[in-house]
Order: C-alpha cells, then sequence, then structure tokens
C-alpha cells in the first residue's frame, strides 16, 4: 500500500493494527482533494483523518466500526468505493443500464438494417455481361 502522505509520527508501533490503519485509510476519500485517499493526500484534514482511524483501532473499534464512525460523520462521500445499498443503488445500476442500452440499440439497429437491404436482381441481360466480362477475364 502507498505511505506517500503518512508521517511517522502516525504510525502504530503495533505491525497489524497499522496494516488495518491503511488498508481503512486506503478506502476513505479524502474530503479536500477529493480524488485521493486519505492515505495519500498531503491535506491537514487527510492527516486528521488518519489519526482520527489510528485512534479508534487503539481504541478497540473493529474495522467496521471505524468506517461506520466516519460514515455517520461525513457520510457515504468519505467512501471511495461506496456501498451498495438502496441510496447508491442509481450509482452502481446506472452504468450496468447504460451498457446493456447500448447493447440492445446497437443489436436492433443493425438487424434492422440487414432486414432493409433490397436484394438485387440482375435482368438476363446484365447477367450475361457478367459472364461475358468474366469469361474475358478468364474466370
Amino acid at each position: 500500500m502507498s505511505a506517500n502522505a503518512v508521517q511517522p509520527s502516525e504510525i502504530l508501533p503495533d505491525a497489524e493494527m497499522e496494516r488495518r490503519a491503511r488498508a481503512i485509510s486506503a478506502g476513505l476519500r479524502c474530503l479536500v482533494c477529493q480524488n485521493q485517499s486519505i492515505d495519500d493526500s498531503d491535506a491537514d484534514l487527510a492527516k486528521d483523518l488518519r489519526v482520527l482511524v489510528r485512534e479508534r483501532l487503539e481504541s478497540g473499534d473493529s474495522d467496521g466500526e471505524v468506517i461506520d464512525y466516519l460514515v455517520a460523520r461525513y457520510g457515504e462521500f468519505v467512501l471511495l468505493r461506496p456501498r451498495l445499498s438502496t441510496g447508491t443503488l442509481i450509482l452502481w445500476g446506472t452504468p450496468v443500464a447504460l451498457l446493456l442500452a447500448g447493447g440492445a440499440f446497437a443489436l436492433l439497429s443493425s438487424r434492422r438494417r440487414r432486414a432493409e437491404r433490397p436484394t438485387v436482381r440482375l435482368t438476363p441481360d446484365e447477367e450475361r455481361a457478367v459472364e461475358a466480362a468474366l469469361r474475358e477475364k478468364g474466370f
């Protein structure tokens, strides 16, 4: 995992607890930067959140309890990967629905185009002309 912004003073002495803190921090959005995790962000708020995560772990909270605490305080937006719930269903469902709609449109369009193509029949004079041209070319 990245250790870009984590300061040495923030690192927990217990390696397993530090690993848990890093895993949690990697999944939390920096509310200042918005496209970075708090583990990667140099923003003061990200540092405060990293410290808060470590404090809650040291006080005995489980990983889920730490995440639930931060979601209760800052909302689902704090999660880099929002949970699947009725509130976020539109976020998860929209890309799938758009892909399915696009695929259905492409399939129907190609079928319609194939069905609309008229079949061209050659007249007997045209058939004789094609045969003569092919014989002339040696086919």
